[in-house]
């Protein structure tokens, strides 16, 4: 086959043309033919971040301060953006996750490149597990430092990809605007998640501060010198291109899945037609767009006995003839019908082998994934449906009008419900060996605490024993880490519950052990002014390891603790502590009272209660 020397050249030269435009793209040299650099602007990256977050109704930024995001922090407080600083970046995250589950929007917070983003890691697979809509924003080295050995300069992508919805890294400040909002955006759609995007340091500083840092000082002689000088100079020129021309800054719409009219109807007929139908209502039913006020009212008019896990805690008030809190394996047992909305089968419902083959099951779950977990092993949805539970529940609700379970059925669970808390309720009067019962301790706190409190839950054997003795007054009410069975989490969920909630008292259940990881918030509670009220059972010991480990291993290595005066940390903060021992008996309504008094003038308030073991955990409420 002959080919002519003309269609060689031909060739040769569109291709050569090709290269030249898009390396002449990759430059910027295109865009920055009709979009100018404005040399002389004082303006900085960080502004283009607020006005996004301000546009989208963000109230509060969390961080711990480092120079690389400084500007994101200075512009924030300049437009009304409250911003928090914690002692540990963890804080940060866990904060922001608890506004995004209070507020129904997305919880924001920023900080520092290499240290100070690792320090997330946690916290952020945390709000990844437990479904929260999250926007992290971290620093990082300036864009041509990259893999050249700047400080804290790492591969932070590869870190927060597995763990995000959503990844970006800023490259020019042109994209910062259009950026977020899709962060933001995605954060909210389908299954609500975290989301990262990486802010390099020249990004965000103003023209004249990154020239002088970036700019050739002593350019090399010759031919290569020019050609670097050239480089650096497109490429400074490049990153200020555009960058404070208007631009749209209102948010984008977020997409939620929701179920077919046909897959409703199909679940109306299966429900109308149970005799012992039961809800398992997860955290799912309470994002948005359906207020948790109104899948309340769903759930009342339904008349279907509910377990409630996780944010739902409290869905239906203090003593809701239809909330069942005891003995859910036997209930699941005995049902007809189930209907897991968004409520997942893994370690929590025995991997789903505690449902009942014969039952009718619906499944209603915004991740495929977690609506099928272990579907393929021991149990089968009878329908599945990928959409959103709280929605869902609305229009099967409407579906069923005039329809409502025989009451018989959810009667004769409560009154197992009423036997079973008698029974608890004996155990807290039993004396210890050593100290309080830590039962008694819960069951006065749960009679003392406002209607309107918030329990933050962040521990193990104690906070496991609060979960079925401390009842949330209302929908939104109960903060735990979820799935991940994080400790840790206390400080920064109550500093975000009492800024959304700032009429409210928000109460921490620690243990012991876990108080250590957040002792330090109760500075922050005092900088900025948001008192909570934290209960410690401390009983000297990792008690939920150390109870499984002593009898199965035969040791109580690493388990020991200290009665550690954690009271008197508590007072170094700058708040108010309590100790409470055997001696203090008597008094502990009295000293509850004292220190929600102290909490409603103004100081954070901490009950280190000296506790003694009990079999409570050893089977007497299990599910």
């Amino acid at each position: 086959i002959s080919i002519s020397v003309g269609t060689v050249l031909g060739c040769s030269a569109g291709i050569a043309m090709g290269v030249l435009v898009f390396s002449a793209y990759k430059l910027g040299l295109l865009y920055q033919l009709f979009h100018k650099t404005e040399t002389k602007s004082p303006r900085h990256g960080g502004e283009s971040v607020a006005a996004v977050l301000r546009a989208h109704g963000v109230k509060y930024l969390f961080t711990l301060v480092g120079g690389h995001i400084s500007p994101i922090l200075v512009a924030c407080e300049k437009v009304g953006i409250r911003v928090v600083d914690t002692r540990h970046e963890a804080t940060a995250v866990f904060a922001a996750d608890a506004v995004a589950r209070l507020s129904g929007t997305v919880g924001v917070a920023a900080v520092t490149a290499g240290p100070g983003l690792t320090n997330t890691v946690t916290a952020v697979k945390n709000a990844q597990m437990a479904e929260s809509p999250l926007l992290l924003m971290g620093g990082a080295a300036g864009t041509l430092l990259q893999g050249r050995g700047a400080l804290q300069d790492i591969d932070q992508m590869s870190l927060f990809k597995p763990l995000c919805k959503f990844c970006a890294s800023i490259r020019t400040i042109r994209e910062i605007v259009p950026t977020v909002r899709k962060a933001l955006a995605i954060a909210q759609s389908g299954t609500p998640g975290p989301v990262f995007i990486e802010f390099p340091i020249d990004t965000l500083y103003p023209y004249h501060l990154v020239s002088k840092e970036f700019g050739v000082k002593n350019p090399p002689k010759g031919l290569m010198g020019k050609v670097v000088s050239w480089y650096l100079n497109n490429h400074l020129m490049n990153l200020f291109a555009g960058a404070w021309e208007t631009r749209d800054v209102s948010p984008l719409p977020v997409d939620i899945p929701q179920a077919t009219d046909d897959q409703v109807q199909k679940c109306i007929e299966l429900v109308s037609r149970a005799k012992k139908p039961v809800i398992l209502l997860g955290s799912q039913a309470t994002l948005p767009p359906t207020p948790a006020d109104d899948i309340r009212k769903t759930l009342e008019n339904l008349g279907i006995p509910c377990f409630l896990g996780g944010m739902s805690r409290g869905m239906l008030g203090k003593d809701s003839p239809i909330h069942i809190r005891q003995n859910r394996r036997d209930a699941l047992k005995e049902a007809d019908l189930v209907l897991l909305a968004g409520t997942v089968c893994d370690f929590r419902l025995s991997y789903g082998r505690v449902l009942n083959r014969r039952s009718k099951i619906i499944a209603i779950n915004r991740d495929k994934t977690q609506l099928l977990k272990n579907s393929d092993m021991f149990w089968k949805p009878t329908i599945a449906i990928q959409g959103d539970a709280g929605s869902f529940l609305v229009r099967l609700s409407k579906g069923l009008k005039g329809h409502r379970c025989p009451e018989e059925w959810p009667q004769t669970l409560k009154a197992g419900d009423v036997t079973k808390e008698k029974g608890n309720r004996a155990k807290a009067d039993e004396k210890t060996e050593h100290h309080l019962n830590p039962l008694k301790v819960l069951h006065c706190v749960d009679e003392l605490m406002a209607e309107d409190s918030i329990i933050v839950a962040d521990g193990g054997d104690f906070v496991g024993s609060a979960a079925y003795i401390m009842r949330p007054r209302g929908p939104m009410r109960w903060l735990d880490p979820g799935a991940f069975g994080t400790l840790g989490v206390g400080g920064g969920f109550a500093l975000g519950a009492k800024l959304c909630r700032p009429e409210s008292e928000v109460w921490i259940v620690y243990g012991d052990g876990s108080l250590g990881y957040s002792v330090a918030e109760f500075d922050t509670f005092t900088r900025h002014k948001t008192p909570v009220i934290a209960v410690v059972g401390n009983d000297a010991c990792w008690s939920q390891i150390s109870r499984e480990q002593v009898p199965i291993l035969g040791s109580n290595v690493a388990c020991g603790l200290a009665f550690t005066d954690y009271h008197i940390v508590t007072d170094g903060y700058g708040g108010k502590g309590y100790l409470i021992g055997r001696e203090d008996e008597d008094r502990l309504s009295d000293i509850i009272r004292q220190a929600q008094r102290e909490t409603r003038e103004g100081k954070a308030t901490l009950l280190n209660v000296l506790i003694g073991k009990t079999n409570f955990r050893e089977g007497s409420i299990s599910v």
